[in-house]
Formats: C-alpha cells, sequence, structure tokens
C-alpha cells in the first residue's frame, strides 16, 4: 500500500517532533520559512557565546512516554548534563530568596514572616471561595502578604494584564499547588521542591536548544527558506508549494490561517482568531557577575526585565573564556536605548551583547479560546487538517510539552489510518 503523503507547516519543536513520530509510517515533508529548525528554540553565537533568543529551553517531563520517545534521539550520559534547578527570586530590598518562595519564608524578615504567618492561619480557618482567575488562585493560595510582595509585581510585569482577567485554565499544570499544610511542613523542615517538572533538567553539553532541533531534524525531509502563504484544499488533497498533500498539520501560527487557507470555509472563526491575545519578548544576552544560579526572577516594579537565565551555568561551552552569560528578558517590545538604562539597574552588573525582539512568544487565553479552538479544529479536521503546537492551538506549551501533544496526534493520525 502506497504510504499517504503528508505536509507539515513549521519547522519548530512542534513539526520537528510529530515529523518524527510519522516518518515511518507516511512520507512526510516540513516547510519552514527559516534557514534551519528550532522555531523559538533557536540559538544563536555571539563572540562564541550562546545565545537563547527566547527562553533558556531545557529538558525534562513527567510523562514517561515523551521521556521514552526523547531519548531515542541522543545519548544521555554522554551528551547531555543533568542539573538540580537552582533558581532565586531578587528582591527589591537587594536580598536574595529561594525559588519557590513559598517554601522559604524563614529566609524574610521577621514582620513579613509573622505577617504570612498570620495569612496562612486565615486562610486555614476560614475556607476560600473557589478563584475564578489568576489573582484569586494566587491570593486565595498564598494570601495577602505574599501576593503583593512578590506574585502580583512578577506576574503583573509578565502578563502586563489584569490578573482578574487571566483563566486559571491557561496556566492548568503551571501553577504552585501547595497546601498551607505543606506551605508550613516545607518551611518547618526546609525542604525543597522537587514536583515542579523542571526541578531537575537535562542540557546538551554543547549547543544548547540548537542541538536539540538539529538532532530531531536529521532524517526527516525538510525544505528551507520557504514561507507559506497559501494552503489550498482542492480535489480531496491539500496543496502546499506547488505539491500535493493527503495530509496537512499546520505548526505555525493560527492568527495567519484566514488569511492562507483556501478551499474551505473557516470564516465564521476569523473574527475570534484575530482577537487572540499574545506577547512577544525581548531577551537581551549579556555578561553577567558570577553566581550559582539557573534562573533569576525579578518582582521589582523599578525596572521591567522580569527574569534572568543564567544559561551560561547551564553548560560550560555556553560561554566564551570566564565570563557568564545570561539572557534577560522584558514582556514586549523595548528598544536598545531602554535596554541599557534598564540594565543599570538590575543585579549581577549586566553588560549588553545583543539583543532580540520576537513578537510571539506567550499566547493568552481567555475564557472562550480553547472552546473555540476546538470547534475550528473539529470543522478542518473533516479536511485532513490538524493544528499542532504552541501559536496553533493557542496553548502554552514547554518544550515537553509541545512533544507530547505531537506524540498524541501522531497516534490519533495513525489509528485513523488503520481504521480506514
Amino acid at each position: 500500500m502506497e504510504k499517504e503523503n503528508i505536509a507539515i507547516v513549521g519547522g519548530g519543536i512542534s513539526g520537528l517532533s510529530v515529523a518524527k513520530c510519522l516518518n515511518n509510517d507516511f512520507r512526510v515533508k516540513v516547510f519552514e520559512k527559516d534557514s534551519r529548525p528550532g522555531g523559538l528554540v533557536k540559538c544563536d553565537r555571539i563572540n562564541g557565546n550562546l545565545y537563547h533568543k527566547v527562553g533558556g529551553h531545557v529538558f525534562n517531563s513527567r510523562r514517561q512516554d515523551v521521556l521514552d520517545w526523547f531519548w531515542q534521539f541522543f545519548n544521555r550520559d554522554i551528551e547531555f548534563s543533568k542539573a538540580v534547578r537552582n533558581s532565586s527570586i531578587y528582591m527589591p530590598d537587594g536580598k536574595y530568596i529561594a525559588y519557590p518562595i513559598e517554601n522559604h519564608i524563614y529566609m524574610m524578615e521577621e514582620p513579613v514572616i509573622k505577617s504570612i504567618i498570620s495569612d496562612i492561619l486565615s486562610i486555614v480557618k476560614n475556607e476560600c471561595p473557589e478563584p475564578a482567575n489568576l489573582e484569586e488562585f494566587l491570593y486565595y493560595r498564598f494570601g495577602d502578604t505574599l501576593y503583593k510582595y512578590y506574585f502580583q509585581p512578577y506576574n503583573e510585569k509578565i502578563w502586563r494584564k489584569d490578573l482578574k482577567k487571566v483563566p486559571l485554565s491557561w496556566l492548568g499544570g503551571k501553577l504552585p499547588m501547595p497546601t498551607p499544610e505543606e506551605i508550613i511542613y516545607n518551611n518547618f523542615n526546609h525542604v525543597k521542591e522537587m514536583n515542579m517538572v523542571h526541578s531537575t533538567f537535562f542540557y546538551p553539553k554543547n549547543n544548547g536548544s540548537q542541538f536539540l532541533a538539529d538532532r530531531l531534524a536529521g532524517g526527516t525531509d525538510i525544505a528551507y527558506n520557504i514561507g507559506i502563504t497559501l494552503m489550498e484544499r482542492t480535489n480531496n488533497v491539500w496543496l502546499i508549494n506547488g505539491e500535493a498533500f493527503d495530509k496537512l498539520i499546520f505548526c505555525g501560527n493560527v492568527k495567519d490561517l484566514p488569511r492562507i487557507i483556501k478551499g474551505i470555509d473557516i470564516s465564521s472563526f476569523t473574527s475570534s482568531v484575530e482577537a487572540l491575545e499574545y506577547h512577544g519578548t525581548t531577551s537581551v544576552l549579556c555578561e553577567i557577575d558570577e553566581n550559582p544560579f539557573n534562573w533569576v526572577y525579578l518582582p521589582n516594579r523599578n525596572y521591567l526585565a522580569h527574569r534572568v537565565i543564567c544559561t551560561g551555568n547551564f553548560a560550560k561551552s555556553n560561554s566564551v573564556g570566564k565570563k557568564l552569560t545570561a539572557t534577560i528578558e522584558f514582556t514586549d517590545y523595548i528598544s536598545e536605548e531602554d535596554i541599557d538604562k534598564q540594565l543599570q539597574q538590575i543585579p549581577f552588573t549586566p553588560k549588553h551583547l545583543a539583543h532580540s525582539y520576537t513578537q510571539y512568544t506567550y499566547p493568552i487565553q481567555n475564557e472562550d479560546t480553547r472552546e473555540m479552538l476546538g470547534r475550528l479544529k473539529e470543522l478542518v479536521l473533516k479536511d485532513n487538517l490538524y493544528l499542532l503546537g504552541r501559536f496553533a492551538e493557542w496553548e502554552y506549551y514547554n518544550m515537553d510539552a509541545a512533544m507530547g501533544a505531537a506524540i498524541d496526534l501522531s497516534k490519533q493520525i495513525r489509528q485513523m489510518l488503520l481504521s480506514n
């Protein structure tokens, strides 16, 4: 039986992963607008220093199937280092408090500790209503003091949005969920948080997440430097760049669909898709002072940066010579002039080496987003079009979640093949 042809639009982690999953059973071709694979996990070298252009991507997963799938392609012992997450919060008073903050209340000043204890006792005594948004979740879970001391200023810097308007469904699985009893126990016993997916993580010894993308791209038919501006459904096939395909997996930005799709009617979704909210990121590669941290979170309202990702501490090969490098992140666009002004206020005396702005990095859902996109997925599925990835599905996927979604979709597609 002749294998079906599948086109994949987008060579980021989602597109590379689903291509790898389907290569044996289908003829797969990936179309990537850039000259190399990786999407949001791409890295550059600046004067020899590794520059994660968006985030600092590390690998681990709660899903055993994701772990099993991933390690097929890599030698964990030779090509990776395993690290225990060592993150800190740099408070406005200049004090470093270990992350997550709720496990390290004992590191704070005495009046703050007493206030937090009073809040926690009040939470235990008074049953809080079910939270309806991110603000209520953080306030009911941690109390007034921790909310105003850390959670509110930090999250407002990231999302630049009234936290009352951020739905919880959007951040499911990414929020701290300790009970008051666990907070008390963890502080009495100085317990480190080991339940987060990246409490321990694996990181390539060379070339960071670009190494991951390059390896996953190996053995896959990828057409680079081809931006897809038309996806046409005709005679029960998809025409992509002049080639016919039985199925199409779209791993691009769903906002582009109304403009580039032809042959099926999705006009009823156009206004909803166009209204989807998002944030971009300005990332700044810097030389910084030596420190022991992986990530440093910055709730201080006096400057706009929200975190320092100490990528130079992830692998020795990430920095040249004795200088430590890091990526400092700002939400949305910030000019070079303003970057240099901001860096003067940020810890570790950062020296600006390079910067870039990525327009789409964080999708923002409202209460209706998942339901709306679920209906769109059902509609286009009838014509063998699948949506996959952070901005195709408008889901806040990290790297291992994107891989998991790709594995799930590949199973769905193979099952449909068997049923036919």
